[in-house]
């Protein structure tokens, strides 16, 4: 298994410990949650978005690709800065 970076692998811990959150975060916090980890793994947006109907997707899709052109890197160090916050709780 190959090592990880400090930062992937405070990213892996994030993921990790937003699992045990004892409340659930807000539908504004689950979506940047989301777009940070799907920029972080997968970089920008891609395919197309969903249609009208798929409320969900679509949401998710638009986060996503507000976050266009962060690195990954960035994307990674904001995850982990908003589980802190959300942990902190």
């Amino acid at each position: 298994m190959p090592t990880l970076t400090p930062l992937a692998d405070q990213f892996v811990d994030a993921q990790a410990r937003v699992k045990q959150l004892t409340s659930a975060p807000s539908t504004d916090q689950l979506l940047e949650l989301y777009a940070f980890y799907k920029q972080g793994t997968e970089g920008d947006a891609q395919g197309k978005r969903p249609g009208m109907l798929d409320i969900k997707g679509r949401a998710k899709f638009d986060a996503w690709s507000g976050k266009k052109g962060t690195s990954r890197d960035q994307a990674m160090q904001s995850y982990v800065a908003l589980v802190d916050r959300l942990t902190a709780k």
